[in-house]
């Protein structure tokens, strides 16, 4: 009697310790959709298409791409919150996702407890940028001359509240409070032209620049990220400048709130190989753009402590609605 209790009570617990196993194993069981919340041809979505289709051999079962563009590109994060905690629908992260919801007020998602973080990939290289024929050849130039002449300077991002914009008031804060005139446009593409065509006299950008910088065209002052990149080895960091501003505006791949761990950490063993493929890197480099890669909590983690940073600098801005 006691034996076969004994037996019995064994097989129990076997099987019970088994069961998270079995069920692991069975993910995926169909194809994964990749939200992506920019429209198709874009950098982000060629970068997620080209991990989209290394991660499927992976993971075994296709990875499908679904554009949901606009709105800021949060529909991916806002899709989710009714979607099941399963694994087979996911979006990419970024840091319009954390901020929008400081933003407006009528998002009623919270960027840190209403997501699952599963893995950071990459980020993105920003910096300040004039034209070829400006007066300013350093960063410090262009900031003395702006605290000689206050009022003076325009100066243009892809928008009020994007990364790029709180960068550059970040580096102004740090100076004291610089007195200028910032310019929001529509993208990348229209702040580039509007530098062009003079009608601003420095912008704080994204990347886009590059192929312009390189043409001489514009001139790079300074980049926000850790270390100089690759591309542009000579030009210093802004935190190299005595501004301690570091900004890489890091992405990557979340899911609906409340999923298992074990499927978390199977989509991030195959997102995080995909990362590392010779086709990913090869894109990452022609788009300047840096391998980050961060497991889930610690992504979650860093992501926390951004929005509470967030949230203060939009204060101190007064950009936080009332």
């Amino acid at each position: 009697m006691n034996r076969i209790t004994r037996r019995a009570t064994l097989s129990g617990t076997a099987a019970l310790l088994a069961a998270p196993a079995i069920a692991q194993s069975k993910f995926p069981e169909r194809t994964i959709r990749l939200i992506v919340p920019w429209a198709p041809g874009g950098p982000a979505d060629i970068g997620l298409r080209i991990l989209g289709e290394a991660a499927s051999k992976k993971l075994g079962q296709t990875v499908v791409v679904e554009n949901k563009a606009g709105a800021s590109g949060i529909l991916g994060a806002m899709a989710l919150q009714s979607e099941k905690p399963d694994g087979h629908v996911i979006s990419q992260m970024h840091m319009s996702v954390l901020r929008q919801p400081l933003l407006n007020k009528q998002l009623t998602y919270h960027p840190i407890n209403d997501l699952s973080y599963i893995l950071q990939i990459t980020g993105f290289v920003m910096g300040v940028v004039v034209r070829a024929d400006a007066p300013w050849k350093t960063l410090p130039e262009l900031l003395a001359h702006a605290k000689a002449n206050p009022g003076k300077l325009n100066w243009g991002t892809l928008g009020i509240g994007s990364s790029q914009h709180l960068a550059m008031e970040r580096v102004g804060m740090a100076h004291g409070g610089l007195s200028w005139t910032h310019a929001p446009y529509r993208g990348t593409a229209d702040t580039m032209r509007a530098l062009l065509g003079g009608e601003i006299d420095f912008a704080s950008e994204s990347s886009g620049w590059a192929p312009m910088v390189s043409a001489g065209q514009l001139r790079l002052l300074a980049v926000y990220t850790a270390t100089r990149i690759k591309r542009f080895p000579d030009v210093p960091t802004v935190r190299e400048l005595g501004v301690d501003v570091v900004v890489e505006s890091p992405g990557g791949l979340i899911g609906p709130k409340g999923m298992d761990g074990g499927v978390i950490k199977i989509l991030a063993d195959a997102f995080r190989a995909a990362a590392q493929e010779p086709a990913h890197l090869e894109f990452l480099e022609k788009v300047d753009q840096p391998l980050l890669l961060k497991d889930g909590p610690a992504y979650r983690d860093y992501m926390a402590k951004t929005y509470d940073e967030e949230r203060e600098l939009l204060r101190k801005l007064n950009l936080l609605p009332a």
